[in-house]
């Protein structure tokens, strides 16, 4: 078994936002959905690492939609330098982020994000 997604809640008519944090801030590449979904709303993405894809986050819409405060998808950086440089991407868009658990997850260095619709995402990379 192996995860193929996660799905996170948005509210309707908000897709500019979840592709301006998505997309931009995060990097994640946003890939079509299937015809027999796309009236729902919403917008996936994906992660690559050569053709592989290595992480997959779907948006979807939730007309009675509250943010997740504590639940979250964790993503995983390659080094140090690429979680710094995404978290300082991430603070210039004037989006949520806090390095305040840095160091409490053995073996990793992480912080904490919030989108813009106020859901927590974990990014982190192998401490050593």
């Amino acid at each position: 078994m192996r995860l193929h997604h996660v799905q996170i809640s948005m509210p309707r008519g908000e897709e500019s936002e979840a592709r301006r944090f998505y997309g931009e801030a995060l990097g994640l590449a946003e890939v079509p959905k299937p015809a027999s979904l796309a009236g729902r709303g919403g917008c996936w993405f994906r992660a690559f690492k050569a053709d592989a894809v290595v992480a997959e986050i779907h948006l979807g819409v939730d007309d009675s939609f509250v943010p997740a405060k504590k639940a979250h998808p964790g993503l995983v950086c390659d080094s140090i330098h690429e979680l710094e440089t995404l978290a300082e991407r991430i603070g210039s868009m004037g989006y949520e982020l806090s390095w305040a658990e840095r160091e409490t997850f053995e073996g990793y260095l992480r912080f904490h994000a919030r989108d813009g619709f106020g859901n927590r995402l974990e990014i982190m990379t192998p401490a050593s």
